[in-house]
């Protein structure tokens, strides 16, 4: 049982653990998007389905946000990247393969450690963020940093620091390449935060094994009824993977 997760930068990360079957060494983890944290409606139905299923599942807030240890202005992808490399080398010291789900800025945080760290075997992106630069410009562009928040949320400051590093990564279109594990794409056609368009680029320079799925009407959020249809969706796709031979990965 994983006890304490800390990064790089000394941050305790926040997370809950969900009991699978019995000696089952496969984990899922979760990862959230920007302002959330492990306690959102998304994260939570995937995991309570995927423990009752007989998968361990661990949800965790990154750096800043929610529980967790550290500075929300300090939040950005590249950190979390080191974050979820923390949580990887936990998952790794009890013998895990590990499944990774990341919403929203989560699932760029999860393309771009899984094209670099080949402990992640199994990547799910569920309204994955590809286009950073472009959802910076159109959610805060009109917000000046050290000063605005984001989407009104005083609690979420606009710092600098996030910005620059929007901006340097552009997008994770160029690890799409890199990223050589099975990889479930999931989003709705109603999102209007992070368009169906990033997933369907990055998708088509995905190297196979890949899947996309458009959940239809769903908003960023999978409110309402998607939410039901988003984990069937990652519940059919492990079984499916399950039956499969591990996928080979580079050290």
């Amino acid at each position: 049982m994983i006890d304490t997760i800390t990064n790089a930068h000394g941050e305790i990360l926040d997370f809950s653990f969900h009991e699978g079957a019995e000696g089952s060494r496969n984990l899922f983890l979760i990862g959230h998007g920007v302002t959330g944290n492990k306690n959102r409606p998304l994260i939570l139905a995937l995991a309570h389905a995927l423990s009752e299923e007989g998968m361990p599942v661990l949800r965790f807030s990154f750096s800043g946000n929610g529980a967790s240890g550290g500075n929300f202005r300090d939040s950005t992808i590249s950190k979390e990247i080191g974050d979820l490399k923390a949580v990887l080398s936990a998952a790794e010291t009890f013998g895990y393969r590990v499944f990774y789900a990341g919403h929203s800025m989560g699932g760029a945080v999860g393309v771009m450690t899984a094209a670099i760290d080949s402990r992640i075997k199994f990547l799910v992106s569920l309204a994955g963020m590809v286009d950073t630069k472009g959802f910076y410009e159109r959610e805060f562009g009109q917000e000046k940093t050290g000063s605005g928040c984001m989407w009104e949320d005083p609690s979420c400051p606009l710092s600098e620091t996030f910005k620059e590093d929007m901006y340097q990564i552009g997008s994770t279109s160029s690890c799409a390449e890199s990223v050589r594990v099975p990889w479930l794409l999931v989003h709705g056609t109603a999102d209007d935060v992070v368009p169906l368009e990033d997933s369907k680029m990055i998708f088509s320079l995905a190297n196979e094994p890949k899947h996309l799925v458009e959940i239809p009407d769903a908003d960023h959020l999978f409110s309402g009824n998607a939410l039901g249809m988003v984990v069937e969706t990652v519940l059919d796709w492990i079984g499916d993977c399950l039956q499969g031979p591990e996928p080979e990965t580079d050290s």
